[in-house]
């Protein structure tokens, strides 16, 4: 089986969000390979100290049964100006595995763009590395069904800052902004794109 991976956002040396990762981090392993021993992501985590004193490192952690690698890197916001929809009622990515040779055959039908929408079922999902928000002007959204519940996007619903619904390509109109969101990305950081920029 492929890896799985947890990307952790570490600024100036401290983890975020650590137990929405842990969660998920159980979660896989107890699901797909039946692990119910404890192993904490903390303890693993452990910047190189050029790193430490930087405010956005991508730390990912592969694993299966137990934990496999630790890498980190130096993370920049990405610069998006528009995004392509992508029709794939076929897609599952329910796990975050570290392979993603399906998003990445999604990715590739971008042309122009910067990335894709993908429409499953009718309705819009995720971007090919993202979750999504929309903004109507006054209320922030997610999909309710996306293709895989980021940690990030939990988080803001724990808060109460976004409301999951279903949003149909139709509906597009009805928003001015779609903001992108995963582990790295806060939506304070203004990673979104104009809901006129989307190209059908």
């Amino acid at each position: 089986m492929c890896q799985l991976l947890e990307t952790i956002k570490i600024s100036y040396g401290y983890p975020k969000d650590l137990a929405y990762h842990q969660r998920r981090f159980d979660m896989s392993r107890q699901r797909l390979f039946n692990c119910s021993a404890n192993l904490l992501l903390a303890e693993h985590i452990l910047p190189p100290p050029g790193l430490a004193s930087l405010s956005r490192v991508k730390c990912r952690i592969l694993y299966r049964e137990k934990i496999e690698r630790v890498e980190y890197q130096h993370y920049q916001l990405p610069r998006l100006k528009s995004l392509r929809l992508v029709f794939a009622d076929w897609i599952e990515y329910p796990f975050k595995y570290a392979c993603r040779s399906n998003l990445e055959r999604l990715y590739a039908l971008r042309q122009e763009a910067d990335d894709v929408l993908i429409v499953k079922n009718g309705l819009l999902t995720d971007a090919s590395f993202a979750n999504l928000v929309f903004f109507d002007g006054r209320n922030y959204y997610t999909p309710a069904l996306p293709l895989l519940a980021g940690t990030k996007r939990q988080r803001l619903l724990d808060e109460g800052r976004i409301i999951p619904v279903d949003i149909a390509v139709k509906d597009l109109k009805d928003f001015k902004l779609i903001f992108l969101i995963n582990s790295m990305l806060e939506l304070e950081d203004g990673v979104c794109v104009n809901c006129t920029d989307i190209i059908f």
